[in-house]
């Protein structure tokens, strides 16, 4: 068996005396020169070409701000010409929203207006209808019966009031009947007296129509008191009034001076004196 290399790897070579390392060092000098050299024209050419590329930069730059700035402008002008129509087209659509919603607005308001009215005129329908419901309960519950107690009462009260008119009527005839029979009795006493009287008058013939007059007047309160009479013994008087004259005691004086003021007529029947003619005079005492 025996030993093969494939291949292998230098890491160092040296020698004792360093010629291998000194003979390098012209080369190694040489080109470190010809590298400053090239190092020197390269940062020469490179600053020649950074000048012009500084400057071609430049100028391009300020062909490229000069374009820029034209761009800008025409950007400018045409977005102000833009910004016009777009504020134009955007002030018609705001005032063409505005008007729709105000036109929606009336609509939903109009729309709201007309169910208010509904809404009110069936509130009115359904307030009729309890109207006319609480009507007819109120009729069936309240009037009718109301009504026909008031008709009770009016035929009650027509009752006890015709009944009072026919016992007034009844009282009223009594009394003047009664009256009438006074009357006619207290004229047949009259007569009898006037008849007396006229004997009287012929016996004393020197009497005058005053005395006689006289003696007539001193008659009167006695008449007056027999006519009178029936009333004081009656236990209830009911009078009945149509609304006009007096009332009460004062009709019942009433009545009674009105039969006393029947008696001058009776008297001038009787006796031919005139009581309201008669004038007085002084008369003397008789011889």
């Amino acid at each position: 068996m025996g030993i093969s290399v494939v291949s292998y790897t230098l890491k160092d070579i040296h020698d004792d005396q360093d010629y291998l390392h000194s003979l390098g060092k012209a080369r190694t000098a040489q080109v470190q020169k010809d590298a400053r050299i090239g190092e020197a024209e390269a940062k020469r050419d490179a600053g020649i070409r950074e000048a012009k590329a500084k400057q071609e930069k430049v100028s391009a730059q300020y062909l490229s701000e000069i374009e820029m700035a034209k761009a800008q402008r025409d950007y400018e002008l045409k977005k102000a010409a833009y910004d016009i129509e777009v504020n134009t087209r955007r002030a018609q659509a705001d005032l063409a929203y505005q008007l729709q919603v105000a036109k929606t607005k009336q609509q939903i308001e109009e729309q709201r207006v007309q169910v208010q009215v509904v809404e009110r005129a069936q509130q009115v329908a359904v307030q009729e209808q309890e109207i006319a419901r609480r009507e007819k309960e109120l009729e069936a519950r309240v009037r009718k019966p109301a009504e026909a107690e008031r008709y009770k009462l009016e035929r009650l009260a027509e009752a006890e009031k015709s009944q009072l008119i026919m016992q007034a009527e009844a009282e009223a005839e009594s009394v003047r009947m009664r009256g009438e029979a006074q009357a006619f009795a207290i004229g047949a006493r009259a007569r009898a007296e006037a008849e007396q009287m006229a004997k009287k008058a012929e016996a004393f013939q020197l009497y005058q129509e005053a005395a006689q007059l006289d003696m007539l007047l001193e008659k009167l309160p006695q008449v007056a008191e027999e006519i009178s009479g029936p009333l004081t013994s009656a236990n209830k008087i009911t009078m009945v009034s149509s609304g006009s004259g007096a009332v009460g005691a004062a009709k019942v004086t009433g009545e009674v001076l009105d039969i006393l003021s029947r008696l001058p007529e009776s008297v001038e029947r009787l006796t031919g004196i005139s009581i309201s003619q008669v004038r007085f005079s002084r008369v003397g005492p008789v011889q």
